[in-house]
């Protein structure tokens, strides 16, 4: 080949690849030529929630309870809550009842959904309302910053999903006699993350 054809293709080559260049641009593709690892593509994980007989057995209620799901929030299942006298029901007793419910372990459909729990089954339990407290505060057998991780978002958000247990959507809580209340509500940053509970609620004087 000539030098002048020689030439021409050259020209040629490097004008497509200016418009090469030019397209990549213009597409909002910036051109490398080192290898890019952009990392996983991002993904969202859900349970499913079992759903539970239309008609609940005799002697209990349907209520809501939070669980952890696949380890990154909490979300509500409804469970059968089997009420010991009904007609004495209280806020009080109710919450008893829901904070057990969190104690169990998930049954196997809500297992086999991704739901689990972290709210401890071992000297845990609702105390009697205590001298000096607001009405409708509740105290738990262990201190609140001792509790696992989300253990406070499921109690918290069950708690504040019943309208007889917290009719605004708000619950005090403290831990033994002693320990500062504070006012609960069951924010996203609760549901979601797990260092939240540090700063959650206000104290309640």
């Amino acid at each position: 080949m000539s030098g002048t054809g020689r030439t021409a293709v050259r020209t040629a080559a490097g004008s497509l690849a200016v418009v090469a260049v030019a397209l990549l641009a213009g597409c909002g593709i910036r051109s490398t030529t080192v290898p890019v690892d952009a990392g996983p593509a991002p993904s969202r994980m859900f349970c499913a929630a079992p759903r539970l007989p239309a008609t609940p057995p005799a002697e209990t209620v349907i209520r809501e309870v939070y669980l952890v799901c696949t380890g990154m929030q909490v979300a509500s299942v409804q469970r059968d809550v089997t009420l010991r006298d009904n007609a004495r029901l209280t806020a009080w007793s109710l919450a008893r009842e829901l904070i057990t419910q969190l104690q169990i372990s998930p049954r196997a459909d809500e297992t086999k959904a991704g739901f689990r729990t972290t709210v401890p089954g071992n000297n845990l339990f609702l105390l009697e309302p205590q001298d000096g407290d607001p009405k409708g505060a509740l105290r738990l057998s262990e201190p609140l910053d001792e509790l696992p991780s989300f253990a406070l978002a499921q109690i918290v958000c069950t708690l504040t999903a019943d309208a007889l247990v917290a009719p605004e959507h708000a619950v005090v809580l403290g831990g033994p006699d002693g320990d500062e209340l504070r006012r609960y509500t069951c924010t996203s940053d609760l549901r979601t993350r797990p260092e939240a509970a540090d700063s959650a609620g206000t104290v309640v004087h």
